[in-house]
């Protein structure tokens, strides 16, 4: 990966383009840059998806967006329409998607192409590093609302406390379940902000077991939820082991292609389990709403802005856990 000089695109018909002000660090780049993510990538390629800009210009046929619209865009750049999937509103399951900072030129840049039905209006009392964080948040959402059963009454262990498990505090506690977020001695300084964020209960698991912290809740009966945000063979096979018999185990979080995995607890609990990829039209209006609503605190999340120029400190940051959220800044007078 490398800092290049490009064309700036021209918008073709029903296209957008967009400034970008403000652009987000995902760890799947980080597995972009490793070359080991499973989403296909076609190089070269401009990297990064999390965004929030300004419509600069329009394509012809476009009568929706206007210059000067503040906007985010989803990622999902490209689908077929036509499979099950597509038909049921589940896109991100398409087997023909493409995605912008993969397959399309991304946010990385000073100026991206996005088809307009992607586009959506930000809201008016957010600013733009706020609303460049939308697309993980709509990936939370889409996690939480559309494959997960949560209850007031619930227990939630959102495992691992990076920038997703900590938008994943905030979601599951719109619903006024009680969160349990859990992480190492590496993770001290974000533990703390689940605190900060609503977290009622935190697990250094370096310092306690997870299974102790758990049973010293529960009485031993396991938690009712996990979120899985860790994307860690550990984590994960140690969340399993404390989820309740017939519990919801959601898996946000990327970790390696293969991984031992305590199967056993599939039989022996009957857990219902699910994988979550990306997100959908609805989950952006949700996490819109939820941000417009102040259900979600993005300047607690957002632990560094940058300029794009430095954007191999703020990945190698990132990667060492120094710090939460980074936030890449395309134009010099934005920082």
């Amino acid at each position: 990966m490398e800092i290049r000089d490009i064309p700036e695109p021209t918008p073709g018909p029903g296209q957008v383009k967009i400034k970008v002000m403000a652009s987000g660090i995902c760890g799947s780049d980080l597995h972009i840059q490793d070359s080991n993510i499973g989403i296909p990538v076609r190089t070269p390629v401009v990297t990064g998806h999390e965004f929030s800009g300004i419509v600069a210009e329009v394509g012809e046929g476009v009568t929706d967006w206007k210059p000067g619209d503040r906007v985010v865009s989803e990622t999902a750049y490209a689908y077929c329409g036509k499979c099950e999937a597509c038909r049921e509103g589940w896109y991100n399951l398409c087997p023909e998607r493409k995605t912008l900072g993969y397959w399309y030129n991304g946010i990385f840049t000073n100026y991206t192409i996005v088809p307009e039905g992607r586009v959506h209006h930000m809201p008016d009392n957010i600013d733009f590093v706020s609303a460049a964080m939308t697309e993980p948040l709509a990936c939370v959402c889409h996690a939480v609302f559309d494959l997960t059963e949560i209850k007031p009454t619930d227990l939630v262990l959102v495992n691992g406390p990076g920038p997703m498990g900590l938008l994943t505090v905030m979601v599951v506690k719109s619903f006024g379940a009680k969160v349990l977020v859990s992480g190492t001695k590496v993770d001290a300084e974000r533990l703390e902000s689940a605190k900060e964020l609503g977290a009622d209960y935190i697990c250094n698991i370096d310092e306690t077991p997870l299974e102790e912290c758990v049973n010293q809740l529960t009485g031993g009966y396991g938690v009712d939820v996990v979120m899985e945000c860790s994307g860690n063979q550990y984590g994960i096979n140690g969340a399993l082991k404390v989820l309740k018999r017939r519990g919801y185990f959601t898996m946000i979080g990327m970790g390696k292609p293969e991984i031992p995995f305590y199967v056993t607890a599939l039989n022996y609990r009957e857990p219902h389990v699910t994988g979550s990829l990306g997100s959908r039209k609805a989950s952006w209006e949700q996490a819109l709403d939820l941000l417009a609503r102040g259900k979600v605190k993005m300047d607690k999340i957002v632990s560094h802005k940058m300029p794009l120029a430095e954007w191999e400190t703020a990945f190698n940051m990132f990667r060492a856990k120094e710090g939460v959220k980074f936030v890449l800044l395309p134009f010099e007078e934005d920082y």
